[in-house]
């Protein structure tokens, strides 16, 4: 592993940085993240880690980039698989949700919504990372509505209400505000909404591929 997270010259990678600080953020909060500290659990120095990243939260966003990286190959092979329409759109769910109220990723989602107002750049990376997650969930549909799996439906609305309503069942699970953060009552939420925002095809109204 040392070869892996060193350079020659013996100085941490910026992907072991990455790597460090969402395990951090895992076990003992954002609040406990600092430069100092995340380099003492490096082994290296706080300015070597403002070298690369300038502040801590040029940090924050580009750990939150490396995790959405990691995601969206997830999305990748999950959009590749040979499943039911349905079953693709409850693993996209499974996927987008926290795994629980110290989900190093949505804990980085919601300190940095907090900052976007007054950060124009960071405020373009959030929109650059959520259109991806939009544009995967309207092509599920969409494929959904041409095999005769859902019922026509406005792909690009339908997608934007229900990760709306996933950001807010993410951010209760991460604050803890139901069920003590746990995730399970939160998925069986955006199932429930998903059926009633995107209707199963009609019975009986044409004969045609399923699958």
């Amino acid at each position: 592993m040392a070869g892996a997270a060193r350079r020659r010259d013996g100085h941490v990678t910026q992907e072991r940085m990455l790597e460090e600080a969402m395990t951090a953020i895992a076990e003992d909060g954002l609040a406990s993240l600092t430069m100092s500290a995340l380099a003492e659990r490096l082994g290296t120095s706080g300015g070597h880690i403002l070298y690369y990243f300038g502040s801590k939260d040029l940090l924050l966003l580009a750990a939150l980039r490396w995790s959405e990286a990691a995601l969206a190959e997830e999305r990748r092979a999950l959009m590749a698989r040979r499943l039911t329409a349905e079953r693709k759109l409850d693993l996209f769910l499974r996927l987008y949700l926290p795994r629980g109220p110290r989900d190093p990723r949505w804990t980085l989602w919601i300190e940095l919504w907090a900052r976007t107002p007054g950060n124009g750049s960071l405020r373009e990376a959030q929109e650059e990372l959520d259109q991806g997650w939009q544009q995967d969930l309207e092509a599920l549909l969409a494929a959904g509505v041409a095999r005769r799996r859902f019922a026509p439906l406005d792909t690009a609305a339908r997608a934007s209400e229900l990760l709306a309503l996933l950001d807010g069942l993410s951010t209760r699970v991460v604050l803890g505000q139901k069920s003590r953060g746990d995730p399970r009552p939160a998925l069986e939420a955006a199932r429930s909404a998903a059926r009633l925002l995107i209707a199963p095809y009609p019975p009986g109204e044409d004969d045609g591929p399923s699958g």
